[in-house]
């Protein structure tokens, strides 16, 4: 089977005779080279229709009321023996209507359609690690896992968006609840879709309560902390065998440690290396896999293995995505596969539940200039930077950028660094295609999940932007799709809902304690995890992309052979896209490699 999760429906106010819509439904799978013969499960009723070919994905159908679950739902009182989570959503509508995703936890994309009551409903997990995307198309609705399913209906044929290819390029991906195409939209994480005769109504039936306030129980709550750890490393686990990404840092290390306890023998694991200095992180997966006595596998990936899974990388995805980990993810799923896994727990999310970011404390830095008095600030700090001349002596001039970045609010304050920001719009995109977006969109997509938290303090609210673009919208994006391509399940144990709840009762100064990252995390594991790993600077699994598109003529070729076709698309300007490729050989090979990467997955999905 190709794909693990793929499905898609659609409804309608008017009935539809089932060859119409055999004949819509071709025509979608067709944009996946897939036909009704490729595993599909097809459920009819007489306004609606909803087909999968994803093992992950559950049916269920009862009087006109069609259901989709896909991915690892959990409900309050287990399954019964023999029971389908499909059914058990159905009795869910047929009790609580709107109101039933607030009943299930885990991992999930809902889709009901009740033809008798000319209802539907969509929802997506509370961390958005299913996805599901929509369109409305006069009185219809139209809906799957992928954008680009939703794009393909006949009834939608959606054309690309420029706003979308202008937010990928500002955020290397298409934040929800945008996409790449005209018309079509995704779900926001804990958010439901009620569609009732043609009108929607959106909302979300879970948020995250953080606790902003001091508190003094460290001992029990680090204690509650571990069994949470172990509680969901297990129900990650179930009852299949697993394997584990292993990178050499305080999650997938904490995991990996886990695992091997829970199923009383070495945990396999994989991790992925690099020959290029400052990238390679095996020194930390090798500590990890010594201190817990890991049954661990390595690989040392290169610029031929970058240059062969680059095509595989832009058909994966829905949308255009230029994570370059996603490359390492997935050779790390292949690797398991082989070895005849088809399961693997990630450690994703730690850092956007509890603190782990850099920028954390990089803005409580500029956080503490709010709090001194208004009067010195503003009679005594600023008249002094705003003086001529004060910025020809270096620590005035290091004081004038802090005042400036300090007096910019979060989260606009985080955006500073973007290259968005370092030259005119005018510079990088031509006329036409600027005439054709909002450039402030980002940026209030950035507001909406900061000023959305449900606390006061900016770390809890930094924390709830990055739930939402650093995690659902990047990494487990990510993930998810490069395991799915190699034929795995990935499952995420530190972001099981009992950590995550647990997490926001966690104080912002035991998240971030002075400038130290991650303090509570780190010290409730102080005796568990390898002093060197507690200790390291976070890394991940980042590509030398941008050293090896220099050194390496194969790579070199094909990467210049594609932006020269996307200098021909009249989105961004050719001149601009020419500089940054000679900025990369002459300035910062690592910088404008990342941007050159950036351009190169746009291209490469396009001409897929």
């Amino acid at each position: 089977m190709k794909t693990m999760r793929d499905f898609c429906g659609w409804m309608s106010p008017e009935p539809a005779p089932e060859a119409a819509w055999r004949q819509t439904l071709e025509s979608i799978m067709a944009q996946r080279g897939q036909t009704s013969g490729d595993g599909l499960e097809v459920r009819l009723a007489a306004n609606g229709l909803i087909a999968t070919n994803g093992s992950l994905c559950h049916l269920a159908e009862r009087q006109g009321v069609l259901v989709l679950i896909s991915g690892r739902p959990q409900f309050s009182e287990p399954l019964s023996s023999g029971e389908q989570a499909a059914a058990r959503v159905l009795d869910l509508w047929r009790e609580r209507g709107a109101d039933t995703p607030k009943s299930i936890q885990g991992s999930f994309a809902l889709a009901i359609v009740d033809t008798p009551r000319r209802e539907a409903l969509l929802a997506i997990d509370r961390l958005g690690i299913e996805t599901l995307a929509f369109a409305q198309t006069g009185a219809s609705l139209v809906f799957s896992n992928r954008a680009d399913l939703v794009a393909a209906h006949p009834e939608v044929e959606a054309d690309l968006d420029p706003q979308g290819l202008f937010n990928y390029l500002y955020f290397t991906m298409v934040p929800a609840p945008g996409t790449i195409f005209q018309g079509v939209e995704k779900l926001l994480p804990a958010q439901r879709l009620h569609w009732r005769n043609g009108r929607v109504e959106r909302g979300f039936y879970w948020h995250l309560a953080y606790r902003d306030e001091p508190r003094r129980d460290f001992e029990e709550q680090a204690r509650c902390f571990r069994q949470l750890l172990r509680d969901g490393v297990e129900r990650a686990r179930g009852s299949d065998e697993v394997s584990a990404f292993l990178s050499g840092g305080t999650d997938s290390s904490t995991v990996a440690g886990l695992l091997t306890e829970i199923q009383g023998k070495p945990a396999r694991t994989y991790s992925i290396g690099f020959e290029a200095e400052g990238f390679d992180e095996m020194e930390y997966a090798r500590i990890a896999a010594r201190h817990f006595g890991l049954d661990a596998r390595e690989y040392y990936l290169t610029p031929r293995d970058v240059l062969d899974i680059i095509p595989l990388v832009a058909r994966q995805y829905d949308e255009p995505f230029a994570n370059e980990s996603a490359v390492s993810a997935y050779l790390c799923a292949r690797l398991a596969a082989d070895d005849g896994y088809r399961v693997m727990l990630g450690g994703d999310g730690g850092d956007e539940i509890l603190g782990g970011n850099e920028r954390y404390a990089k803005q409580k830095i500029f956080e503490f200039y709010g709090r001194i008095p208004g009067w010195v600030r503003g009679g005594f700090i600023e008249p002094f930077v705003a003086l001529p001349g004060v910025d020809r002596v270096m620590p005035a001039r290091k004081l004038k950028s802090y005042v400036r970045q300090a007096n910019v609010p979060l989260p606009d304050r985080m955006e500073a660094y973007n290259f968005f920001h370092r030259q005119p719009l005018e510079a990088m995109f031509t006329p036409e295609f600027l005439a054709q977006v909002d450039p402030g969109q980002p940026l209030v997509l950035l507001r909406d999940p900061y000023e959305r938290a449900d606390s006061r303090h900016f770390i809890n609210r930094m924390l709830h932007l990055d739930l939402k673009f650093t995690l659902a919208d990047n990494d487990l994006r990510k993930v998810s799709a490069m395991t799915e391509a190699a034929g795995v399940e990935v499952r995420y144990p530190l972001i099981d809902d009992a950590l995550v709840e647990f997490s926001g009762q966690v104080p912002p100064d035991w998240k971030v304690k002075g400038n130290y990252l991650r303090w509570f995390f780190k010290r409730a594991l102080w005796d568990y995890l390898p002093r060197p790993i507690l200790t390291k600077s976070k890394h991940g699994f980042g590509l030398p992309f941008g050293i090896w598109l220099r050194d390496d003529r194969a790579l070199a070729d094909h990467v210049r052979g594609r932006l020269a076709d996307l200098s021909r698309r009249g989105w961004l300007r050719p001149d601009y896209i020419a500089r940054i490729q000679s900025d990369h050989q002459s300035l910062h090979a690592t910088y404008f490699g990342k941007m050159i990467w950036m351009m190169l997955m746009l291209e490469e999905w396009v001409a897929k």
